[in-house]
């Protein structure tokens, strides 16, 4: 009881301001529990909408990416069209007319701009380049001989795909492309697909071409006996 009656009176003689440090008030600590909790709230805000804005990027990549795939189909397309066989066998008239609207039509999917950029790191982009040069290695000779870049372009193609190849594998491109962005091993996965139905449509060209070569000789070669 004594040691009370010292101890208040201690506290009588205490200045205002030790008092005030002894003891916070209750509206201090209802501030104070109530800011950390408003902060903790406005953070979990914050990350919450960052992650939903992380998935809406994706997805707008993604998006552009098939854009740009979408493009690189539409002109190969007409590509393939104005370089058909059904395109010589008709008369130069309508020939000229096709052409002209398959112009148009490139000229159109042209104009559409659309790009993706890959960030990559400093091998990266040294992989990138040295598995594109080993690609246009190939195509500067195919003129040379169709049927070697068909099977060179087989084994670099074999060398990006997760399936059982048919053939043999270039081991050495390989490691070049897993070296690679994941999004440029796509890009160069699709080049090479490209590439292979080109030679597939120009190897079925040329066997027609042959063909009607033969047929024409067999019946020229009739008509003099």
């Amino acid at each position: 009881m004594a040691q009370a009656k010292i101890s208040a009176k201690a506290s009588e003689g205490a200045p205002p301001q030790q008092q005030q440090q002894q003891q916070p008030s209750a509206g201090q600590l209802r501030g104070r529990f109530y800011r950390s909790t408003s902060m903790a709230d406005r953070s979990s805000r914050l990350l919450e909408n960052l992650d939903q804005l992380e998935l809406r990027v994706e997805a707008f990549r993604d998006a552009a990416s098939a854009m740009e795939q979408e493009k690189e189909t539409l002109l190969e397309m007409i590509h393939n069209i104005q370089n058909s066989q059904d395109m010589r066998h008709i008369s130069e008239g309508e020939r000229e007319e096709l052409n002209l609207t398959a112009n148009r039509l490139m000229g159109r999917t042209l104009t559409v701009e659309v790009s993706v950029e890959t960030i990559r790191n400093a091998q990266q982009q040294e992989s990138l380049l040295h598995a594109t040069k080993m690609i246009d290695e190939i195509v500067n000779k195919l003129l040379d001989d169709l049927e070697d870049a068909k099977i060179r372009l087989l084994s670099l193609y074999g060398a990006c795909t997760s399936d059982v190849p048919a053939g043999p594998i270039d081991q050495k491109f390989q490691s070049v492309v897993i070296g690679c962005a994941i999004e440029d091993q796509k890009k160069i996965k699709r080049r090479l697909e490209t590439l292979l139905r080109n030679l597939e449509n120009s190897e079925k060209s040329i066997t027609l071409l042959e063909h009607q070569k033969s047929s024409l000789r067999q019946s020229c070669n009739t008509k003099q006996d």
